[in-house]
């Protein structure tokens, strides 16, 4: 038995009774870039992280890009929101649609018209987005959670006069290198056959 996993892929094999036939070869399947997501994200940010409430992001980057102290170090959630524009073309096939997040750091859940999707934490970070798109404009948020490696970097700053976390140890010093934080992208719709 052939069975294809990707790395930290977990899976249930439950054998019944027996088969009609000794083997059974599945298409493999093909994908198809349909669009990428480009443009302003809204990013609103959990409260109390020192982070300011809302920030536009032009294309996605890590926040330890940013040059605002709040987003540079912030951990916790952030939620990006956008609207995203469905072609009817998309829906007249017989495949699935699958929103591709791209890189993630660490994990998100994925939301489409108010229909929540799932959580992802693992590449690749893909959600099946078939039953949630329709055509035309669509609603599309992702709730991305990251470490709070850079919370603690932030809070060792000189210059922190309000400190967010607290740890016995302090382990990370304010010249620690900051993780790589956020949605980080390319976001990509794609249909599969």
């Amino acid at each position: 038995m052939t069975l294809p996993l990707a790395p930290n892929d977990a899976v249930f094999v439950v054998f019944r009774n027996g088969a009609p036939t000794k083997s059974l070869t599945l298409p493999v399947a093909t994908e198809k870039k349909l669009t990428s997501v480009e443009g302003d994200w809204k990013v609103a940010f959990q409260p109390s992280r020192g982070a300011p409430a809302n920030a536009t992001f032009d294309k996605l980057t890590s926040y330890t890009e940013n040059s605002t102290a709040g987003i540079k170090y912030f951990s916790g959630t952030a939620s990006y929101t956008r609207t995203i524009t469905a072609p009817a073309g998309w829906f007249a096939s017989k495949g699935q649609l699958w929103l591709d997040l791209g890189e993630v750091k660490n994990l998100a859940e994925v939301v489409v018209n108010g229909k929540p999707l799932g959580v992802v934490w693992k590449k690749p970070f893909r959600v099946d987005v078939t039953n949630a798109l329709k055509p035309g404009a669509n609603s599309l948020e992702i709730k991305v959670i990251n470490l709070w490696v850079n919370r603690l970097v932030g809070d060792a700053q000189p210059d922190a006069t309000n400190k967010i976390t607290y740890t016995s140890m302090p382990f990370y010093q304010a010249d620690s290198t900051l993780l790589p934080a956020g949605l980080l992208g390319p976001v990509q719709v794609l249909s599969v056959k």
